[in-house]
């Protein structure tokens, strides 16, 4: 296991409490290919398997008291793999939020999509946008499913909702700031991003949640997406406590103000 620190963020005058867990962890959830490739079937048999490590982090999420959980499920790149593997990856969504939904709803769970949606099939955005009035009164658990999303579309999309707002006379270009601007982006509502995981051995962030990122502290894992449980997510969580979140401070200015 490989846990890296990110920047930090503007300086704060007390230190935060990490004994208490992150409050949003994001994970890209990578190696269902090669976990498949290992087994000698096809890629596409780890997708599938993945999904029981969905579950399984949702179970940890809500035990743990993490208020906001987002999956990196397909990037705004992914239409560029085989077209058979695609397919197949909108047939598996299709089928989660068909027998997901209800079981999310039932244990308090809010589903929420992220990315470019309305480019998939017109039937698979309308299951989505049933699946999210279904929970949308739920406060357990924020699930986020990043789909056809990418971080720099999201900082786009988001810089393009501020020049409207401008261009409408809602907002002077003087009073745009950086919480101005976040209120725009795709996780707007949502506690600010603490942790994000990346299993499967690689150690970037692939385009996802750049803007969110800028704070968060990163944890790579070696372990293949299919095989990610309660116990590998509890490791990440417990490296994520024993880390010093500078936010721009030195280490010495962060032990005088925690005291």
């Amino acid at each position: 296991m490989i846990g890296k620190r990110s920047s930090q963020k503007t300086a704060k005058t007390e230190e935060p409490d990490n004994t208490a867990g992150p409050q949003h962890v994001a994970i890209i959830m990578d190696g269902n290919g090669r976990w498949a490739q290992k087994k000698g079937k096809i890629r596409t048999f780890g997708h599938k398997a993945g999904v029981e490590s969905v579950r399984a982090g949702v179970r940890f999420a809500r035990r743990a008291g993490i208020k906001s959980l987002t999956l990196f499920a397909f990037s705004s790149e992914n239409w560029k793999r085989p077209e058979e593997e695609v397919s197949v990856l909108m047939e598996l969504f299709n089928l989660v939020l068909n027998s997901e939904a209800k079981r999310l709803h039932k244990n308090g769970v809010r589903l929420k999509v992220i990315g470019d949606v309305e480019a998939f099939d017109s039937k698979l955005v309308d299951k989505i946008r049933k699946a999210e009035a279904m929970t949308a009164d739920n406060h357990d658990l924020v699930l986020n499913i990043a789909a056809n999303y990418g971080g720099r579309w999201d900082i786009v999309n988001a810089a393009q909702s501020v020049a409207q707002s401008v261009a409408e006379g809602e907002l002077n270009i003087s009073d745009i700031n950086e919480n101005i601007f976040n209120r725009y982006t795709s996780t707007a509502d949502l506690p600010e991003l603490d942790l994000l995981i990346r299993t499967g051995g690689e150690h970037r962030i692939s385009n996802f949640l750049l803007w969110q990122c800028a704070y968060a502290e990163l944890y790579f894992t070696d372990v293949l997406w299919p095989d990610f449980n309660e116990d590998v997510f509890q490791q990440a969580v417990d490296d994520y406590k024993i880390r010093q979140r500078r936010f721009g401070l030195t280490g010495e200015q962060v032990t005088t103000a925690s005291r």
